[in-house]
């Protein structure tokens, strides 16, 4: 069944529910479910701007227009994502004999959106299929990987955050679209010169993000649009940057700080990175190497640098606020094993930072020990968090588990705190 909901396209067939939705210029949200109702969360998106798209419904099927963008969907529920001014196109890869009349009809009935349920719960293990459009089709994107390739087609890559991986799941193809798989669930990429295959391992609900456009620039520029856009930094952020790992004390850090004045070398920024602190979780400067964080500010503001600090998410379990946090539910749980997230300089906990109420805490411990002191830049480092075995299926937040929700960006749950 085919219909149209205020500015949405909907498909309806036996438990599926598809949603088509304008989602800024030249760009649909394209969402589906098996559940009783749709998520509500927009995840990675911003709230879409009111759009009147063109939509047209028919016996065969319907179409959806927004500027450059269109979506054909078949009265079976196959996708056709197009750009209206060029030949670019992507398709759904099905596999099945329901259109017989269909050229890729076929007996190894293989569905583009792909539910299984995971027993025990109301989630899904969820792949979206796509035929490839093009096997000479450049890619480039979804984050940082280890990896030397900069085009990803044929790659594999896992959705997730390790220590040195960042999963951002955009992808800038070569052929005028670009693709942001809006799901924070753990999961995989596959960039086949066949099949293009997103998949998440926990989930309620298929969620992407397709923006059409005629250059790389238009495309991320409305990338950013939808998702945010990154303010200009302080004009002390834009100069020298000083670190090491690591000063050991204050003493050594205003002599660098002293020498760079001395010798006329500019220095915007100096940083304290980690394990200034007395333990993990304590957050604060251990006052036997910082014995006067409030001075050494001082004269660093009057020569004109700022001082950065070093904040870790990891909590040891000897730490003047690990009971404290533990008996508010401020720290990530496990299902099975002993209860340690990280085992370096300790047994530590990450906090959750996806409970609100943790966020407030940790904000009210940062602005007493940092922010109070004239403190007002911080690397928000360990934020994937790194774990010392990534068993994503072991790990529980407030907001779900590490499978369904893992992805999240934790950075930004924390700068929320900070606002």
């Amino acid at each position: 069944m085919l219909l149209r909901q205020e500015n949405t396209l909907v498909f309806k067939y036996d438990a599926e529910e598809l949603w088509v939705q304008p989602w800024g210029p030249n760009a649909f949200r394209m969402r589906s479910t098996k559940s009783s109702m749709m998520p509500a969360e927009d995840w990675a998106l911003l709230p879409a701007q009111p759009v009147s798209p063109e939509i047209h419904i028919s016996d065969d099927g319907a179409v959806i227009t927004n500027g450059k963008a269109q979506v054909q969907i078949s009265n079976l529920g196959k996708l056709m994502l197009s750009n209206t001014r060029s030949t670019v196109s992507i398709e759904e890869y099905v596999r099945n004999r329901r259109d017989l009349v269909d050229p890729k009809c076929s007996a190894i009935e293989v569905e583009a959106r792909e539910f299984k349920g995971i027993p025990g719960t109301e989630n899904f293990r969820l792949a979206m299929r796509w035929e490839s459009p093009d096997p000479d089709e450049k890619l480039f994107g979804m984050g940082q990987y280890q990896q030397p390739w900069l085009d990803l087609k044929g790659q594999d890559l896992e959705l997730a955050h390790r220590n040195s991986q960042a999963s951002v799941p955009f992808a800038l193809s070569s052929l005028g679209y670009g693709i942001l798989w809006n799901n924070p669930s753990i999961g995989r990429a596959v960039f086949g010169k066949n099949i293009t295959t997103f998949e998440a391992y926990s989930t309620k609900a298929l969620d992407y993000w397709i923006v059409f456009g005629d250059s790389p620039a238009e495309i991320v520029e409305s990338y950013a649009s939808a998702t945010g856009k990154v303010p200009m930094m302080p004009e002390y952020g834009l100069g020298f940057w000083q670190c090491k790992l690591r000063y050991q004390s204050q003493q050594e850090l205003l002599e660098v700080a002293r020498q760079h004045k001395t010798r006329n070398i500019p220095l915007d920024v100096i940083v304290v990175d980690f394990f200034h602190w007395p333990k993990q979780g304590e957050w604060k400067f251990d006052p036997t190497y910082w014995p006067d964080p409030d001075a050494m500010v001082r004269e660093l503001k009057d020569i004109g640098v700022e001082l950065m600090v070093s904040i870790w998410p990891t909590v040891d379990k000897k730490s003047e606020n690990y009971h404290h946090m533990l008996e508010h539910g401020y720290l990530i749980r496990t299902d099975r094993g002993v209860r340690t997230g990280l085992d370096f300089e300790g047994e530590t906990i990450p906090i959750d930072v996806t409970n609100p109420r943790a966020r407030e805490w940790l904000w009210s411990i940062i602005r007493r020990n940092y922010f109070s002191k004239g403190i007002k830049t911080f690397w928000l480092d360990e934020a994937e968090p790194e774990y010392t075995a990534y068993d994503f299926d072991n790990y529980w937040y407030f907001l779900g588990s590490n499978s369904t929700i893992g992805n999240v960006c934790l950075s930004h749950t924390v700068c929320q705190s900070l606002l």
